[in-house]
């Protein structure tokens, strides 16, 4: 692909649609709500935007449950709201990424329905149906990411069917050419309706072993961590066949001209590189979530970005992910000041770049009360602190009553602190992390080097990281001080250049040499003389 393709160049920014802005009242949000603030995306300067799921759904799962992959729940609008979101985002000069989750399906949709009625239903084979084991129980030991077995007894038909998460959400056979077949259909559909690509749920998890054997134990397992990590995932997920099912997929999309396939995958960095598919023909972007797990340390982090650059296939395009709806906010795992750098982290590192709403205003960790919890993973393991309604309470906008984000009571409640953080405001703070992101994003649009430039590192001491972004006669320098002590990179003798930006709102333009004072919680981006 070349430098110049959209999703190369270009910032994803993920919406949860039901936290991003309500139009109506009702409390949840919807998709005039995001049309409302498209405007608002265009001055931020991104490029698409990821919508998480809207399709009819019964919300076991708050939509990753879909009853219907052709319609829009009415919570969220009509199929004419989303043409119309489309129309007016394409007239800004934005994409739109819609998620598509074809691991499972609602226990109500009709496909399912049709399914349990009987052993000898045309559709019983469209889910993963399975004989009671030798003691009468589940077929296997494999666990619901949710927690508990992943086999449901269906006393009608006398047989177990799979769900790698709730019980309300089968999953589809993919062994099943038509299965393959309708779900390809389902894209068509979208494609023909505009999107200009979508991030796949789940991906690695579409084919299960064959033989459906027992996932060995995990020897690291931990009384305190969910379930699911009790067994290693060796044959529930990431089987061989998987890359067929990719392939094909990017063969649709290929129909259509310049759309995009991201996969969701959680995966040692090794395994998740074969998710580009042989000859490059799988997903444009495998999701890299290692710095949403690795530790804030300066060595730690240079060493998965090294690591990564070395495992990518030859021609695969990076990419770099902060956080999402099933992630603990990067302000929450970092604090306020750790939050700027990590802006700058994302959004200067070779490769595609995904935000995630709420970050570009510091929204951190949101105490949940008990009573307002939603997410069914914290009901169904109490506890544990793997509840996921804390990274998607709702946007604020302004000062005003919940922030501007509904004239109603919201799903979920507020960050407290939203009267001081919030759009209106930042915005009209040179010195606010929102101004932040809008420079940052602003240089890496005005600057080649810092979208599709080569990545160099630099050596660095103590809890710095330091690499080179250069692209023809250009080079910066990224200097990012992850602890909270003051330090000073040392450069080669003869080094020259200037702070183009800082994280630090009182430092501005001045000239840098051999030796770079950094501040505590201190990034800086060097244009460097050539």
């Amino acid at each position: 692909m070349p430098e110049t393709t959209w999703w190369k160049r270009g910032i994803v920014y993920q919406i949860y649609p039901r936290s991003f802005q309500d139009s109506n009242g009702d409390g949840i949000g919807d998709l005039n709500g995001i049309r409302r603030r498209l405007d608002y995306l265009a001055w931020l300067g991104v490029d698409a935007i990821w919508i998480s799921p809207v399709y009819t759904s019964p919300m076991a799962d708050f939509g990753y449950d879909v009853a219907d992959y052709c319609g829009i729940d009415p919570i969220f609008g009509t199929l004419d709201d989303f043409d119309r979101l489309i129309e007016e985002t394409h007239a800004r000069g934005l994409r739109l990424i819609l998620d598509f989750v074809p691991n499972h399906t609602s226990d109500q949709h009709p496909w399912f329905q049709e399914s349990r009625s009987s052993r000898t239903n045309p559709k019983r084979e469209w889910y993963i149906w399975r004989d009671p084991g030798p003691d009468g129980g589940p077929p296997n030991n494999w666990i619901s990411n949710f927690g508990g077995p992943a086999w449901e007894w269906d006393e009608a038909t006398g047989q177990y069917y799979y769900h790698a998460f709730l019980k309300e959400q089968p999953d589809l056979n993919w062994r099943n050419p038509e299965v393959r077949k309708a779900m390809y259909n389902v894209l068509r559909f979208w494609l023909d309706r505009g999107v200009d690509g979508f991030r796949v749920d789940v991906i690695w998890h579409l084919i299960k072993d064959a033989e459906f054997r027992d996932n060995p134990p995990n020897p690291a397992y931990q009384p305190s961590q969910a379930e699911i990590n009790r067994f290693l995932q060796v044959h529930s997920a990431d089987q061989p066949e998987v890359h067929g099912v990719v392939s094909e997929m990017r063969g649709v999309l290929e129909e259509y001209p310049d759309r995009v396939l991201i996969g969701e995958i959680y995966l040692p960095l090794e395994r998740l590189v074969a998710y580009y598919g042989q000859d490059l023909k799988g997903a444009h972007l495998p999701f890299n979530f290692q710095l949403v797990h690795t530790v804030w340390n300066a060595r730690e982090i240079a060493a998965l970005v090294e690591e990564y650059e070395t495992v990518l296939p030859e021609g695969g395009w990076p990419n770099w992910v902060l956080g999402n709806h099933d992630q603990p906010r990067i302000g929450a795992r970092v604090g306020p000041q750790q939050a700027r750098v990590a802006a700058m982290l994302l959004l200067t590192l070779r490769g595609t770049p995904t935000m995630y709403y709420g970050d570009e205003i510091g929204i951190g960790k949101v105490e949940i009360p008990p009573d307002r919890a939603q997410d069914p993973w914290e009901r169904n393991e109490p506890g544990l602190g793997l509840g996921r309604d804390p990274e998607r309470t709702p946007m604020h906008w302004d000062g005003s009553h919940q922030g501007g984000f509904t004239s109603g009571t919201p799903w979920l409640p507020l960050d407290p602190g939203f009267p001081s953080r919030h759009v209106e405001g930042l915005r009209n703070d040179p010195s606010s992390i929102l101004m932040l992101y809008r420079r940052l994003i602003e240089l890496r649009r005005r600057h080649l080097a810092l979208s599709v430039g080569r990545y160099m590192p630099v050596a660095a001491e103590g809890n710095v990281l330091a690499y080179e972004r250069r692209h023809g006669t250009e080079r910066f320098l990224v200097a990012l001080n992850l602890g909270h002590e003051p330090h000073t990179l040392s450069l080669q003798d003869g080094t020259a250049g200037r702070v183009l930006l800082s994280t630090s709102p009182d430092r501005g333009d001045e000239p840098v040499g051999a030796r770079i004072d950094l501040r505590p919680d201190e990034g800086l981006i060097v244009a460097l003389e050539t």
